[in-house]
């Protein structure tokens, strides 16, 4: 399976029209599987992932509302655009396979609103394959709820009625570089397929090299934050990566968000 985790920058930037037409010619090159999309924007008649399906041949899912960059609450307040208004920030699916279920649970937090988290149960051939999606808290001055969320993650990931013939696949925006402590709880029963992969530890996926940069996410910038996490849907089940890597070039001279995809291919034993 070719897995994609990419946070796509919901409507924000101005050019989100010209960046949309990007991300459908970034992901149409990359002939995924499934693609966790996060910051994507939709309302009750409309989402991005529906389109973006619809493109590609594929089948979505949304949920909202999940966490979104600055300035909070979500989305911004005013408006930077009228077409931003009745949008959520949310998280999507794309998948090759029909999608059978949707799991929406809200994680925690003491500070801000609670972001939601979406467990997708997938028709894959082999059987249900369960595919998780989801954007954490990022300022430094809520710590606390970034640790409670990535906790309340791993225990959802971990849940035993997950259990199958397939992996059990987390596509998110975790907002916490490798090695970080709010990242451990996840990386503990987790495989991180970059690292399983050979992927370069030098490779960024929030670049302050950027033109949108979000210079305010200080502990983010020039980090790789974003992940596709996984772990054996049985016992013995043997889970390989052939190849991990981040798109970090331009389409048509427009970057279609402000962090880069993660791709990962993957292997498992039946």
């Amino acid at each position: 399976m070719r897995v994609i985790s990419w946070n796509v920058w919901w409507r924000f930037g101005g050019q989100w029209r010209a960046r949309q037409r990007g991300i459908h010619t970034t992901l149409a090159s990359l002939r995924p599987d499934l693609v966790g999309l996060q910051e994507c924007w939709g309302n009750a008649e409309d989402t991005q992932a529906e389109r973006l399906a619809a493109d590609l041949g594929m089948y979505s899912a949304f949920v909202a509302p999940s966490l979104p960059p600055p300035p909070p609450p979500p989305p911004p307040v005013p408006t930077e655009t009228p077409d931003q208004d009745g949008f959520e920030v949310g998280v999507g699916v794309l998948s090759r396979w029909p999608v059978l279920g949707i799991r929406r649970t809200l994680l925690p937090a003491r500070h801000r609103f609670r972001p939601v988290a979406l467990v997708a149960t997938v028709d894959h051939p082999a059987g249900p394959l369960h595919f998780a999606v989801a954007c954490l808290e990022w300022e430094p001055d809520f710590a606390d709820d970034h640790l409670a969320q990535t906790r309340a993650l791993a225990g959802l990931l971990t849940d035993p009625a997950l259990d199958g013939n397939l992996p059990v696949l987390l596509a998110a925006d975790l907002n916490a570089p490798p090695g970080s402590p709010e990242l451990k709880p996840l990386t503990d029963v987790l495989v991180d397929t970059w690292v399983a992969g050979g992927g370069d530890p030098t490779a960024v996926t929030l670049s302050s090299k950027h033109p949108d940069a979000p210079l305010r996410a200080t502990k983010q910038l020039d980090q790789r934050i974003d992940y596709v996490l996984a772990r054996p849907g049985r016992a013995r089940q043997r889970v390989s990566v052939s190849k991990a890597f981040v798109v970090d070039e331009p389409v048509d001279d427009l970057y279609p968000s402000d962090h880069f995809p993660v791709v990962v291919d993957l292997d498992f034993t039946r």
